[in-house]
């Protein structure tokens, strides 16, 4: 049942990073500059971000199961309608009511993961991203691939259908006995981990949450606009940037020993030695590497395993871990909102960067800059030293 729910977020991530693929067509088609189109790549993080918090909650009151159905139902309804988007206005709209249904699939699943496997949270949060590596290889090389035979539009068609698809999927094979299963705070007090916070507002959750922000600048300032570097500033085809994108796909397919070595080892001072590679690896991509397609790809790999597999694995899982098993759903929504609402504005920052700057200061500053301020603050993230139960 949980492979099926898993299947589902590959779905999730091929829409995510479809766009960024596309982006250099719609703002031809729409006739926008790049701090416009680099807004739309990035806007649905602000859908995902703002619904976050309110869908933890929703969570109290709803099945999960039925929540990452709903989901499901809205991101792949507004990626069919973005073929149809006129002007920047409904494309914006669009692009936002996408990250709503993103984040409240996103949510109901590390709700589902982490209180089920309860002895295994930073693999099952971890296997999430591994899935969402899957779709993240997917989308950019099957958009392309469309994109090539067809236009701009039909992409977005096709992954908007494909939402369909899973619906029925998990519909008839996740039961309630899985999904729905409850911790209670009795759990709590026989458990093994007492040193944890009752609240989501505590110091540690709150901490790891800010370095969370800056992670997703960097992370979402890559996929907004590379993809455009690649194909604007570098030359590259639309196949050959989505083959360059693919590979940051490929790094966060070893999420699962991320969230493993971060359950083996202090998983802030793996935060910190990740995302100072990911510094290193991101603002190396912006200096345009020669030109050369497969150093572009041997860094966006080394930039995905860093920052995918072991920065979002352990910051979602930290989180998470930083509080009561019962505060999951909770946990989950404060990290999808630190993650996604600053992430919303991560292109079009980027886009005004470039533009005052040009492409390398630019992506340096951003990517390498802000990776540098999360490191820090991961590594200032302390334990509890009280259960407060």
């Amino acid at each position: 049942m949980f492979i099926v729910l898993l299947l589902s977020y590959v779905v999730n991530a091929m829409d995510r990073q479809l766009f960024s693929v596309l982006a250099p067509d719609v703002r031809k088609a729409l006739a926008l500059s790049v701090p416009q189109v680099g807004l739309a790549a990035t806007m649905f993080t602000l859908g995902i971000g703002l619904a976050g918090l309110p869908t933890g909650y929703l969570l109290g009151r709803m099945s999960r199961k039925n929540v990452a159905i709903i989901g499901v139902i809205i991101f792949s309804a507004a990626t069919y309608l973005t073929a149809y988007a006129e002007a920047m206005p409904d494309l914006l709209a669009y692009r936002f009511v996408s990250g709503l249904g993103e984040s409240m699939q996103l949510t109901a699943l590390l709700a589902i993961g982490t209180t089920y496997f309860l002895e295994h949270r930073a693999l099952a949060a971890s296997s999430l991203n591994f899935t969402f590596g899957i779709g993240a290889v997917i989308g950019p090389n099957l958009g392309a691939a469309i994109l090539n035979a067809t236009q701009w539009q039909t992409p977005f068609i096709v992954f908007g259908w494909l939402g369909a698809g899973v619906v029925i999927l998990v519909m008839i094979f996740v039961k309630p006995w899985f999904s729905e299963i409850k911790v209670t705070e009795q759990t709590e007090i026989n458990g093994p981990e007492q040193d944890v916070a009752a609240s989501i507002w505590a110091k540690t959750p709150l901490t790891l949450a800010l370095a969370t922000v800056f992670a997703g600048l960097a992370i979402y300032g890559y996929l907004g606009l590379y993809p455009t570097y690649l194909r604007e500033s570098l030359g590259f085809t639309p196949r050959q940037a989505g083959l360059a994108v693919s590979f940051y796909g490929f790094g966060a397919l070893l999420s699962l020993f991320g969230g493993w070595l971060g359950d083996k080892i202090d998983y802030r001072k793996l935060l910190f030695a990740a995302l100072l590679a990911a510094a290193i690896a991101g603002g190396l991509l912006f200096t345009g590497l020669d030109k050369s397609l497969p150093l572009h790809i041997a860094f966006s790999f080394v930039f995905g395993i860093a920052i995918s597999a072991m920065v979002y694995a352990n910051l979602s899982a930290g989180i998470i871990k930083s509080v009561t098993r019962a505060k999951a759903s909770f946990a989950s929504g404060l990290f999808v909102a630190s993650l996604y609402i600053p992430a919303a504005f991560a292109g079009y920052l980027l886009g005004h960067l470039k533009e005052a700057f040009g492409w390398t200061i630019g992506g340096i500053f951003q990517i390498s800059g802000c990776a540098v301020i999360a490191a820090i603050l991961s590594i200032m993230a302390t334990k509890s030293r009280k259960p407060v139960i």
